[in-house]
């Protein structure tokens, strides 16, 4: 008998997808959090690279606690969307705060103030991040859906990156004349509704599906003990090679992907910042076309499988960018007077970048595929622990991206300030963002394949998995 399989309709698998775009706002606002909190605030860029880190552990430490309140939360609100929405206003507050007040604080106060503030919306983030791993299990368990949730939310943040980089360096600091305190407040007034928005129109997606009683079914409801997670973690081989694959990644994307970087690649290297914004839009419909590939790949061979082809392309593609950049002219690299380093740049870039975002997309509904992993192995539902535990060790690895970054651009002479696009091309500074901007990412993408090597769950693998559930659920 074929396997019957609890799917989403196309609006709630649509609408449920929001919460993580929700989120995702914040993060990529945080990405020029360093420019505030030097330039605006006054904090030293050591302190704020530091500060960052730290930050990041304590997300990571925060992961399990909350994963473990969530599993046990199953009231009449549901398990994963009182979170959603208590997780953003938490974010919608501290942000407004952190971007619109901490310049204004008093002397030595200054730096206490907004490292409180950025604390406590770690832990809105952590909410609001736990149900969007979570609650794919109860949305979805057919594993050929499941890589849809990557597909629009890849394609969502694409439009989201986008969108936020020319909005931020075509718009916003042309108007404000760089990153100063009106630019974050502007931000932060249109920024923090839209993300509310969003999350009240996944808690709508999700209704139907986050029921009381559609958990009574699912094995044992969170009967592990807090003691117990240590033990889940060691016994549940996906996950581990998972957080291998995907935190690896995420600091390689992170440090790639931050503000300092693509001022240094762009604005000094290249010579023409404003191009950032502007290769965000030409590269868009190439890299949601790719991701389409990806994730119908995915749909038929497995996550795995994709995520394997992807990472090589990645690869591959990165290394023929970094000969171009060395032993071609990037100052040759403009929309204005193309020639074949325009060309070639933005076919290479196109190609490794739109590879990222499907095996990046990936790793979210290959969380859901773990917790199915545990439920399969132990009886064990804990949905919320496998997305916090992947948080944990994601968050504490990629804590290092912004420090990395700090102290490199310190290591190269930037001390007292970050570099802008005012600052003069060296020869030190190009192979720093060499190092940065590709140097890194290879070395995240090669841990991801030996990770992947030892992943267990490939597409006969997980039938069998959703077959025994299938039986769990008639047993109960």
């Amino acid at each position: 008998m074929e396997q019957q399989y609890n799917r989403a309709k196309w609006w709630q698998l649509l609408l449920f997808v929001f919460n993580n775009t929700a989120s995702n706002i914040y993060l990529m606002t945080l990405m020029y959090v360093s420019y505030y909190a030097n330039g605006v605030a006054g904090l030293g860029v050591a302190f704020v690279s530091n500060v960052i880190m730290l930050a990041r552990f304590w997300d990571g430490l925060t992961d399990p606690v909350i994963g473990f309140v969530v599993d046990k939360t199953n009231g009449r609100f549901g398990k994963f969307r009182p979170f959603m929405l208590l997780g953003n206003l938490i974010m919608l507050g501290t942000i407004m705060l952190m971007f619109t007040t901490t310049h204004l604080v008093s002397g030595g106060l200054r730096a206490v103030y907004w490292v409180v503030l950025y604390m406590v919306y770690i832990i809105g983030y952590t909410f609001q991040n736990s149900a969007t791993r979570g609650g794919q299990t109860v949305l979805t368990n057919d594993p050929k859906q499941r890589p849809m949730f990557a597909r629009i939310d890849s394609i969502i943040n694409a439009l989201l990156m986008t969108g936020l980089t020319v909005y931020i360096t075509s718009y916003l600091a042309t108007k404000h004349g760089g990153f100063t305190a009106s630019l974050f407040i502007e931000l932060i007034s249109v920024l923090g509704p839209a993300s509310l928005t969003l999350t009240i129109l996944a808690v709508i997606g999700l209704w139907q599906k986050d029921q009381p009683e559609r958990y009574n079914a699912l094995g044992k409801q969170a009967s592990y003990g807090f003691k117990d997670i240590f033990h889940i973690i060691k016994n549940n081989r996906a996950i581990q090679m998972l957080v291998v694959a995907a935190s690896t990644d995420k600091l390689a994307t992170q440090i790639r992907g931050n503000a300092t970087v693509g001022i240094m690649l762009y604005g000094i290297v290249i010579g023409n910042y404003a191009l950032l914004g502007k290769m965000s839009m030409i590269t868009l419909v190439p890299n949601m076309i790719i991701i389409i590939v990806g994730t119908s790949i995915a749909s038929k061979l497995s996550s795995k499988k994709a995520t394997i082809i992807f990472t090589w392309v990645s690869i591959i593609f990165t290394v023929l960018l970094a000969a171009l950049l060395i032993f071609g002219d990037p100052a040759e690299i403009s929309l204005e007077n193309i020639g074949f380093m325009t060309v070639a740049f933005l076919l290479l870039y196109i190609f490794a970048n739109g590879a990222v975002g499907v095996t990046t997309g990936l790793a979210t509904p290959m969380i859901a595929d773990c917790a199915d992993y545990e439920l399969y192995k132990s009886g064990n539902y804990a949905p919320a622990l496998m997305g916090t535990v992947f948080g944990f060790f994601d968050k504490v690895v990629s804590s290092f991206a912004s420090t990395i970054v700090g102290y490199c651009v310190i290591a190269i002479g930037f001390t007292e300030k970050l570099p802008t696009a005012d600052d003069p091309y060296s020869t030190p500074l190009f192979w720093m963002t060499m190092f940065l901007f590709i140097g890194t990412p290879l070395i995240g993408w090669v841990c991801s394949l030996l990770a992947m090597k030892f992943y267990p769950l490939d597409k006969e693998k997980m039938i069998e998995v959703q077959e025994k559930i299938a039986g769990m659920k008639k047993s109960a």
